[in-house]
């Protein structure tokens, strides 16, 4: 068996806590729905276990071990902390870490009815997060780039899933997006990854944000596109107020990355439906719903 194939089950996680972390092995454990580079455990009511699974290295976690703990104290919403490391070992060859669990429902999962306070919340928490990053901060990898140089992506991505009455709109969308002129401010902190499975709800608005193993130190357009992924209808425009840090170059490289996400999530979603490894069937109307939001601008 692979390692990419190991099964992660109950008993293997508490056979890891009993040898590494032995305090915490008589915690409740109970399996999080999702995930598929790293599963989640939740252990006990404050705590959760991050297993390696699909991710081919242990660089996104280990590098949420090394920042999150100074970026969560200056963040409006609460993050998963790292309190504990595991190390690979002869009985699971990959590293695990216990973080703070973050309370909420999953987007993917949920909604946000309370859409002006929603977009608050998360502009808030992205004001506070795009902040200069040190000159250590990890650099940019699948995430990060400017639209013109993810045109490989952008053009799969549309070619599988974009619908043929859409697609000129799309197109246009993108085009704006690839001839904006580039960030050009310090490399600030970037999530890179914000969709409706990396964020948590509660009483109908944002209460959480996680999964930060795409962090890096760039362009924040690539957080800006969340206006129109994860806010219902009418929520970009509040959203772009509140910020008030994004000019018209920013708006229009975010615009054109929340489409491609947006048929990313169309795509995961027909690979589910399909039954393909890694799909998840419910993504491909959230992607849809994101899309017609993208369309129709602020």
């Amino acid at each position: 068996m692979i390692e990419s194939e190991i099964e992660i089950g109950e008993d293997l996680v508490r056979d890891l806590l009993r040898e590494q972390h032995p305090d915490l092995a008589g915690l409740p454990i109970r399996e999080v729905e999702g995930g598929w580079g790293n599963q989640m455990w939740r252990l006990g009511d404050e705590l959760a276990v991050r297993m390696q699974r699909m991710d081919p290295s242990p660089d996104l976690q280990l590098k949420e071990r090394r920042w999150l703990p100074a970026l969560a104290p200056c963040l409006p919403l609460p993050i998963p902390t790292p309190v504990r490391s595991g190390a690979p070992s002869e009985r699971f060859p990959k590293v695990w870490t216990v973080m703070t669990w973050v309370e909420g429902t999953p987007l993917d999962h949920g909604s946000i009815t309370r859409v002006d306070h929603a977009a608050e919340t998360l502009s808030g928490f992205l004001r506070a997060l795009h902040v200069e990053a040190p000159a250590d901060a990890p650099t940019a990898s699948d995430f990060g780039a400017h639209p013109k140089d993810c045109t490989d992506g952008f053009d799969h991505f549309f070619q599988a899933v974009a619908p043929a009455d859409l697609a000129d709109g799309i197109r246009a969308v993108w085009g704006e997006a690839v001839a904006a002129p580039r960030w050009e401010g310090p490399p600030v902190w970037v999530h890179g990854d914000l969709h409706p499975a990396n964020v948590v709800v509660a009483d109908g608005t944002l209460a959480g944000v996680v999964d930060f193993g795409a962090l890096f130190a760039g362009d924040p357009a690539w957080d800006l596109a969340a206006a129109w992924l994860l806010l219902p209808a009418g929520g970009a425009a509040r959203f772009f107020d509140s910020y008030a840090q994004a000019d018209e170059a920013a708006v229009r490289r975010a615009r054109g990355l929340a489409a491609m996400k947006s048929l990313f999530l169309m795509l995961m979603g027909r690979n589910g439906d399909r039954g393909l490894p890694g799909g998840k069937p419910h993504w491909g109307p959230a992607g849809r719903s994101a899309l017609d939001r993208v369309l129709k601008g602020l």
